[in-house]
C-alpha cells in the first residue's frame, strides 16, 4: 500500500491578478513561508504543480529534532522546534506535533564518537542534550536490547505527522487571506528591468515584485530555465509503516542502521539509517565536482544506481517558453516506488534492537525524493542576480523539522525586516558559479 493518508485542503479556485508575494511549491517550507507572509498582511499566492504537501513534506519519517543537526544550521533548527511548539495553539491547527524527546543509540566505537562529538556542538549551543550509559539507556528506553554502548538523549525534541502537518499550515495561512492552487504549475517568471514583474502559471500570469523558488525537488530544473545553476541532487528514501507493537518507547529512536517513530494512532514509521539510494541522473555528471567532497566523505551511506530514472531525466526538456507546456505539467507528484530490501532490512535490525518488534508487521511502503545541495544545508535568500526572486529549498532530508523556520526566515527576508536568525549560512551565492540569467520580459 502507498503512503498513509495526505490530508487535503479546499484549494482556491480563482488565480488572481495580482500579488504582493507569489509562492512556487506548498511543501511544508513553501506554506510556512505563506503563514508568515499572510500575518503580516501581504497577499500571497501559492501555486502547486500537485496537491499541498503531497511529495517529500509528506513522506519523511515525522521527527522534529535538533540533535545531529549542521552545525551551520543549528539555530535556524532551535528556531523552528520553537514554533513548532506554538503552531497548533497559535493557529487551532493539528499538526501532530508531540514533545516527546529524541534518543541515538550507538553499537559501535565510530558510533559512540560520532554521538559523543556532536554532543559537544550540542552543548555549545546550549540544547538540552545529555549522554546516556547503558543503565540509563534501560531505563529510558523500554525493552532496548543490551547491545549499545551509550546514548544521546534531547528532551525536547519531537515528532509531528507528516501527512497532516502541511495541509493544517496551508489552512492557517488561506485564513489569514493567502490563496493556494493546486494544479497549478508555474512555468516560469517575467522581468521588467531586470525585476521580478511577473510569475506565469499553465493557467496565466500573475502580477508580482517578489516570488520565492519553494520546489523542493524541481528547484534546479525551474531556475535552470532562467541560466541560474542551483547545485542539487536527488535522493531516494525509503520507509514503512508497522502495526501490532506494544511496549516499544513512544520518542523516536535511531541507531546505526535503523530508526522509529510512533504515530498518533499507536503505528510505528520504520526506516534504514544512515543508508539511502542515490539513483544515477545526468546531473551528478554535470554536478560531479560540486559533490565530490561530500561523496568522498559520505560513500558509505550513499548506494549509487543506475536506474531507468537517468534515462529518463535525460529526455526532460531543460529550457522552455513560458508559451509552452513544461515539465512539472507532465509530472504532478514525484511518487517513485520504495526499495523494499532497505525497509526489510530495517525492521529485521530493529527486531534485535528492540525485541518487542518482532511481531510488528508492515502494512505501508512508500517513497520520496529528498533534494540534497553540496553541503547539505538548505539555500534559504535572495537571488541577487534577479532582484525580487528567493529560494527556500535543498532541504537535504531536514526539511521537515526546520520547515517552520525556514518559512519564518525566508518571509522576514522578503519583508525586509531583521531575521529572527542568520541568514549567511543559506545564502544562494555561497555555491558559486554566478551565471547571468536568462530573464523572459514582460510584455
Amino acid at each position: 500500500m502507498p503512503v498513509p493518508l495526505l490530508e487535503r485542503i479546499t484549494a482556491d479556485t480563482l488565480q488572481p491578478e495580482s500579488a504582493d508575494v507569489v509562492i512556487i511549491g506548498a511543501g511544508i517550507a513553501g506554506v510556512s513561508a505563506a503563514l508568515n507572509l499572510a500575518e503580516a498582511g501581504l497577499k500571497v499566492v501559492v501555486c502547486e504543480k500537485g496537491l499541498v504537501g503531497a511529495e517529500q513534506s509528506s513522506r519523511n519519517w515525522g521527527w522534529v529534532r535538533q540533535m545531529g543537526r549542521d552545525q551551520a544550521e543549528l539555530p535556524l533548527t532551535m528556531r523552528s522546534l520553537k514554533l513548532w511548539r506554538q503552531l497548533d495553539a497559535k493557529y487551532g491547527i493539528d499538526t501532530g506535533f508531540r514533545e516527546t524527546g529524541i534518543t541515538y543509540v550507538a553499537r559501535t566505537r565510530a558510533e559512540e564518537r560520532e554521538l559523543t562529538d556532536w554532543s559537544k556542538i550540542g552543548g555549545a549551543a546550549n540544547l538540552n542534550s545529555r549522554v546516556l550509559g547503558p543503565a540509563e539507556l534501560e531505563a529510558l528506553l523500554p525493552g532496548i536490547a543490551p547491545r549499545f554502548r551509550m546514548g544521546l538523549y534531547t528532551a525536547d525534541d519531537g515528532r509531528a505527522e507528516p501527512g497532516k502537518a502541511a495541509p493544517a499550515i496551508a489552512r492557517a495561512a488561506q485564513k489569514l487571506g493567502a490563496t493556494f492552487l493546486e494544479n497549478c504549475a508555474v512555468r516560469g517568471i517575467e522581468t521588467t528591468a531586470g525585476r521580478v514583474s511577473s510569475v506565469v502559471t499553465e493557467h496565466g500570469t500573475i502580477r508580482t515584485s517578489a516570488t520565492i523558488v519553494a520546489a523542493g525537488a524541481w528547484s534546479r530544473l525551474f531556475l535552470g530555465n532562467m541560466g541560474l545553476n542551483f547545485p542539487q541532487l536527488k535522493v531516494l528514501g525509503t520507509a514503512a509503516r508497522v502495526e501490532d507493537v506494544a511496549n516499544v518507547p513512544t520518542m523516536p529512536v535511531g541507531g546505526g542502521d535503523f530508526a522509529f517513530r510512533e504515530t498518533l494512532d499507536g503505528a510505528f514509521y520504520v526506516a534504514l539509517r544512515n543508508y539511502n539510494i542515490a539513483p544515477l541522473t545526468p546531473d551528478h555528471f554535470r554536478l560531479f565536482l560540486d559533490y565530490l567532497p561530500v561523496l568522498m566523505k559520505s560513500w558509505r551511506e550513499l548506494n549509487l544506481r543506475l536506474t531507468g530514472l537517468f534515462f529518463s531525466e535525460l529526455k526532460v526538456p531543460r529550457s522552455w517558453s513560458l508559451n509552452e507546456e513544461t515539465p512539472f505539467e507532465k509530472m504532478r507528484i514525484l511518487d517513485p516506488a520504495p526499495h523494499m530490501p532497505f525497509n526489510i532490512r530495517a525492521l529485521t535490525t530493529l527486531r534485535t534492537a528492540f525485541p518487542n518488534f518482532a511481531p510488528a508487521r508492515i502494512t505501508h511502503n512508500w517513497a520520496g525524493i529528498i533534494d540534497t545541495t553540496p553541503d547539505a544545508v538548505p539555500a534559504i535568500g535572495p537571488i541577487e542576480q534577479v532582484p525580487g526572486l528567493h529560494i527556500a529549498s535543498g532541504f537535504s532530508g531536514h526539511g521537515f523539522g526546520i520547515g517552520p523556520g525556514a518559512g519564518e526566515l525566508i518571509a522576514e527576508i522578503v519583508r525586509g525586516v531583521k531575521p529572527a536568525v542568520d541568514p549567511k549560512p543559506f545564502r544562494f551565492d555561497r555555491f558559486g558559479k554566478t551565471q547571468s540569467p536568462k530573464l523572459q520580459v514582460a510584455a
